[in-house]
């Protein structure tokens, strides 16, 4: 009976195993992911991914020199912004370009022409900007219409903020002050008011006197 019954399971092997499916690297790195308790992956771990996944590169992109000249102005490093949050700016490995992370978004932004002067950055793929302004900036999307990150400030920015505050711009809406006259000093004669110039038209019968 044993023997019948290794010979039945060595028959019907190949069948169970074919049932099964082959184990991929996917489903392995899948198991993995998602642990032994069926979790998600922790947040660590999408970080580390996002981090690992390359940035392409388009070699067809050449900048010119005024956009290189607005790439030394961008500020880089860790930008806190509002509620916490905080935009991370490291320099590419081609000269002008920058890699942009707001959380798990990723970005590969390139100087392009402002018609303001301010400093802008785009990833015309993802639809992404970073604008840059003299206390400020903020991370928009385009094709999501709405901003990811405001009210980023580098060192250099919060102290032009804090100037702003102090010594608040005109507003352009604002009549200008009006002209003061000094008041004459006491014991100063005042200006005689001009009076018109006499005629010096001779008549014709004087004239002849």
């Amino acid at each position: 009976m044993k023997a019948l019954l290794t010979t039945v399971l060595i028959a019907f092997a190949p069948a169970l195993a074919l049932a099964q499916g082959p184990t991929t690297p996917a489903k392995s790195a899948a198991k993995a992911a998602k642990g032994k308790k069926g979790k998600a992956t922790a947040p660590s771990a999408q970080k580390a991914i996002e981090e690992a996944t390359p940035v392409d590169d388009d070699p067809d992109v050449n900048l010119s020199p005024e956009e290189l000249a607005t790439a030394r102005k961008v500020y880089t490093g860790d930008i806190p912004c509002e509620l916490g949050a905080t935009v991370h700016i490291t320099p590419h490995k081609r000269e002008g370009f920058f890699i942009v992370r707001a959380g798990i978004q990723r970005f590969r932004m390139q100087p392009v022409e402002s018609r303001t002067g301010a400093i802008r950055l785009e990833d015309p793929r993802a639809g992404a900007m970073w604008l840059q302004l003299g206390n400020k900036s903020m991370l928009m999307s385009q094709k999501m219409g709405r901003r990811l990150a405001d009210d980023c400030m580098a060192p250099a920015q919060a102290a032009m903020a804090e100037t702003l505050k102090k010594n608040p711009l005109p507003s352009l809406l604002e009549p200008l002050p009006a002209t003061r006259v000094a008041a004459p000093t006491p014991g100063t004669p005042a200006a005689a008011p001009a009076t018109a110039p006499q005629s010096t038209t001779v008549a014709p019968g004087d004239a002849a006197k």
